[in-house]
């Protein structure tokens, strides 16, 4: 399920005209809720890595069932945290690692034989590293007979150089537990037995065992990042330094991280670009088929940065000085239109989630005729670059220097797409 991205920036420069201490003031928020959400999200990740713990010292349909509600309750607060990636260096060198997409999952255990085997972009693409303990990668003998997260990070996570070859992250978990979801544009998620965890005569499709401690080591792994990014943004992280050092290039960060995230990642590469394809592989999460919930809370993180408010797992709300306030300051009725716009988002994003729940997925959305998916889709795409062009009048109108959205050419050059 390789793609190629294909994305092109779109730069706005103007001179600041932001009151310095509210700007620290509303940066602090920034952080603050950057640092609530890695909190949730490793919360969220450590009650996944118990429910993994027991499905592996227990396999039963039960326990399987029971990590992946912890896995997509997982995804609920991560998603949020998406907003931060494109502004913040230190996110997005690190974003890879818990959430490539998409993948080779031919790389990491068995596939249908539909789904091929190595091809020119990829020679591991079929590897299957969970049924081979020893391999040959980039002309050297490697040792996989013990599967830990030092080996999937440093050894077969983006082997030989290809992004394809993601073996570590929410992704790789997340087909672990549910496999290749085979439906193509028909109903249903992927349908991985329990007994692909069983031990002895029960374990199906062999090498239950290692299976097991990938899992196992993926889930660790993917805990031991999440904390390592809750500190980054402690008080006395890295990330929150550095996005409180300078006011300019810290207001950069957020609106380039709204606004990159709403226009080239999410309307185009997520989105836009699955409806040109008519591809279901071309949901952010395939294997699952909770596309919808990842959509809706990106476009959830990007209004809680504006509107500086966040509400916690457990309720609590973390909010204080806000993008928006310093836009009203500004303009007032370029804050009523942005909030307008977030709110029509939502809206959007909120009828592709409640038709999914209700038995539309967003694969079906995805075939080609489908009109009334297609209709879905679209709404949430035009939502989304409607509130990119707010944000792009914000920042013509308070003034912040060197903005680069990240573009995609689903939206920008459609016919390189076929290219």
């Amino acid at each position: 399920m390789k793609k190629t991205l294909l994305t092109t920036a779109l730069t706005f420069v103007a001179p600041m005209a932001f009151a310095e201490g509210h700007a620290q003031d509303v940066l602090n928020t920034y952080a603050n809720i950057a640092e609530a959400k890695y909190q949730d999200s490793l919360i969220t990740a450590q009650t996944l890595q118990a429910a993994i713990d027991v499905l592996i010292a227990d396999p039963s349909e039960a326990n399987l069932n029971a990590a992946k509600s912890a896995w997509l309750a997982a995804r609920v607060p991560y998603q949020q945290t998406e907003v931060y990636r494109f502004g913040n260096a230190i996110v997005d060198d690190w974003e890879g690692k818990v959430n490539a997409w998409p993948l080779d999952e031919g790389l990491i255990d068995y596939v249908d034989a539909s789904y091929g085997g190595p091809t020119d972009e990829n020679e591991f693409a079929a590897l299957n590293v969970i049924a081979n303990p020893t391999f040959t990668l980039s002309g050297q003998d490697v040792d996989a007979t013990s599967i830990t997260p030092d080996f999937l990070e440093g050894q077969l996570h983006e082997a030989d150089g290809v992004e394809a070859n993601v073996a570590t992250g929410y992704h790789a978990i997340e087909f672990l537990l549910w496999g290749q979801d085979l439906n193509g544009h028909g109903t249903g998620a992927g349908d991985r037995a329990w007994t692909d965890y069983a031990m002895g005569d029960d374990c199906t499709n062999g090498n239950c065992d290692r299976r097991g401690e990938y899992l196992k080591a993926a889930t660790d792994l993917l805990v031991a990042d999440l904390e390592w990014m809750v500190g980054q943004w402690g008080q006395d992280g890295g990330a929150r330094a550095e996005i409180m050092a300078d006011e300019t290039a810290g207001l950069s960060a957020m609106l380039t991280g709204m606004g990159s995230l709403s226009y080239g990642e999410v309307a185009g590469e997520r989105m836009r670009l699955g409806v040109m394809l008519n591809d279901p592989e071309e949901e952010h999460s395939c294997f699952a088929d909770n596309t919808h919930n990842d959509h809706y809370y990106d476009g959830l993180g990007v209004q809680n940065v504006y509107l500086g408010s966040y509400t916690r797992i457990g309720g609590t709300v973390v909010s204080g000085a806000s993008m928006a306030d310093l836009v009203a300051g500004v303009d007032p009725a370029l804050d009523a239109e942005m909030r307008n716009r977030l709110s029509a988002t939502m809206r959007e994003l909120g009828d592709i989630k409640h038709a999914a729940e209700a038995g539309f997925a967003y694969d079906m959305m995805l075939q080609a005729g489908n009109a009334e998916g297609e209709d879905l889709i679209m709404g949430g795409v035009n939502a989304f670059i409607d509130q990119t062009r707010s944000i792009e009048r914000i920042v013509a109108a308070v003034g912040v220097d060197g903005i680069a959205i990240e573009g995609s050419d689903s939206l920008d050059d459609p016919e390189a797409v076929f290219q």
